[in-house]
Order: structure tokens, then C-alpha cells, then sequence
């Protein structure tokens, strides 16, 4: 079946996705600069779980009346393999990049979440409490413990826990353009479109891949490698799945909280990058439904259906 967005062809494929967990915080700061600061800092190198603690990126941002403490703020989601490996990434980057950022606090972005199967709670300011030395204190408001760290600009407020919740990662679309300047143009009109939806981030940097992987490699150390059928200089040396037109590729990656919102969110993206000159074809990642359970099938997140 040929499905088009404007001129683009849209390949009869599918992005596979796979499971994950996820939280989210809430960080404040003074003003604009440092809340953005902060979270650049706490997102960096947070790109891929292939070699980071953890794939991270900013999901919103908050006004002054939005947030707990009347603060500029931004919601980070933070993702991992499991929810012991979100607590420990958490943890690590809000103590080595929030703590010690100018001004800052840290809030839990899912209070709802619990120790049922789906949702737990982790330690936050109940670690972090102990770099106070003993002149740290506690207030709770409502059920919720919050921790007053002392520290040279004042106090660094800190939620004593965090919820984590079952999340998904990997849905994506391959860009597939003429060249690198109307695909890059392209690729920015896709993270443009999918910044205002809620429950996702796009990790990478700029919300762009260029170095799309695919499973296994001929080297037994490397479990992820070049997705060579891509990469335009390998034309005639691998099994390329190029259009005949297309010289660069790049990939965007979402991740999210449910199904429904990546699919949102890869709908709005592919639309923005369909919207204008020089691109080929559209396409995504998959290994024949070999790695993850979610299968975002193409045609039909144009056509507002979710994953199967």
C-alpha cells in the first residue's frame, strides 16, 4: 500500500519500541538561565541506555504559577531498562548536576505513582539528605516529605522520593532526504513539532540522530553497530534500502510514557518533516519485531491508530 505526506513517500514499515521505565522531575530555579542550566546539565550525555546510566531530555517547561514554589521550572523525564537502574540515574544526576546548580529544587513530576506493579516509589532527598552533614532538616506538606539541604547560596529543596513508572522507548522515524540540508532542515521541523506534546523527549542531541545502529555487529564486542543499509557512502557495498534520490538519512528517537503519545508524537513529526522540499521517503528502525513488543506501524500513526 503507497501512503504519501505531501510529495513524501511513506514506507509500509513499523518503528519498534521496547519496554522501559521512566520518571519524571520537577526543577526549579530563579529565573530562566539557570533552570535551563540545570537542565542541560542533567540531561547530558543521556542520549542512549547502549552507553549511558540513563536516556534523558527536557519534556516541558513550567510557568512561574505552574510549578511548587511559584519558580521558572522544567520537567525532565529520565528512562532506563529498569527501575533500579532509573533510581541510580536519578540519584547520580540530581546530586552531581541539580544539587550543585545555582539556586535550584528538585521535585517528583509523578506523585501518583506507587509500589504497585506498574509504578514505585525510590529514594531522592532521603539519600541525598546525608551531603547536609547533619543540618539538614525535613518539612511535610500534605503527605509529602520535602528536604532542606544546606548549602552555600541558602538551601537546595529536595522531595524526599520520586515515583517511577513503566515507559517506552525507541519509537522513531528515519528522515530520508536528497541532502544533508534539506534533511537536517526537515529533521529540525520534526523536534519543533513534537516539543508541545506531553509525556515524551527526544534524547539525542537536538532531538537528531545521525548515527542510526542497528542490532549486532561483525566485531563480538560491539552488540550495536552502523545501520549500514543507511548510510549513504555503503551504496553498492551493502544491501542499502536508499531511494534512489536519497543522500542523507537522519533518525529521530522518542521516548515516552504511553503508546498514545509517541504515536502522537511521531505523527506531528513526520507531518513537519514532510512539509517541505527534497524529501525522499520516510521510514523507522526495526528488527523484525525481534526486539521490543511495541510495534508503531507507520501508516497507521498517520492515520491516529496507536502501537499494536
Amino acid at each position: 500500500m503507497t501512503f504519501q505526506v505531501n510529495h513524501t513517500v511513506v514506507e509500509d514499515t513499523f518503528a519498534e519500541a521496547f519496554r522501559m521505565w521512566g520518571a519524571r522531575l520537577i526543577v526549579t530555579a530563579c529565573n530562566e538561565y539557570w533552570v535551563q542550566t540545570a537542565a542541560q546539565e542533567a540531561c547530558s550525555y543521556g542520549t542512549s541506555v547502549i552507553g549511558c546510566d540513563a536516556e534523558a531530555g527536557i519534556e516541558c517547561t513550567y510557568t512561574c504559577d505552574q510549578t511548587p514554589d511559584g519558580r521558572p521550572g522544567i520537567a525532565l523525564l529520565m528512562l532506563a531498562f529498569n527501575a533500579k537502574a532509573v533510581a541510580k540515574a536519578v540519584l547520580s544526576r540530581v546530586g552531581q548536576c541539580l544539587m550543585t546548580c545555582p539556586t535550584t529544587a528538585v521535585y517528583d513530576g509523578l506523585p501518583d505513582a506507587n509500589k504497585a506493579e506498574d509504578s514505585a516509589r525510590m529514594d531522592m532527598g532521603k539519600s541525598l539528605r546525608f551531603f547536609g552533614d547533619g543540618f539538614q532538616k525535613s518539612k511535610m506538606i500534605g503527605k509529602r516529605r520535602f528536604w532542606r539541604v544546606p548549602v552555600m547560596d541558602g538551601e537546595f529543596v529536595v522531595e524526599e522520593s520520586i515515583g517511577a513508572t513503566k515507559a517506552i522507548g525507541g519509537g522513531n522515524f528515519l528522515i530520508c532526504g536528497k541532502d544533508q540540508n534539506m534533511t537536517l532542515d526537515a529533521a529540525q521541523r520534526a523536534v519543533n513539532a513534537i516539543k508541545p506534546i506531553a509525556n515524551v523527549i527526544t534524547p539525542f542531541p537536538g532531538g537528531v540522530v545521525r548515527s542510526g545502529s542497528k542490532v549486532g555487529s561483525r566485531y563480538k564486542t560491539m552488540f550495536a553497530s552502523t545501520n549500514d543499509a543507511y548510510c549513504p557512502t555503503l551504496r553498492g557495498r551493502t544491501d542499502t534500502r536508499l531511494h534512489t534520490d536519497a543522500n542523507c538519512v537522519y533518525e529521530i528517537v522518542i521516548n515516552g510514557l504511553d503508546t498514545q503519545s509517541i504515536s502522537s508524537a511521531m505523527r506531528a513529526g513526520i507531518e513537519a518533516a514532510c512539509s517541505g522540499t527534497g524529501i525522499c521517503t520516510i521510514s523507522a528502525g526495526n528488527y523484525g519485531g525481534k526486539l521490543g513488543k511495541f510495534h508503531f506501524k507507520l501508516h497507521d500513526v498517520l492515520q491516529g491508530t496507536t502501537a499494536q
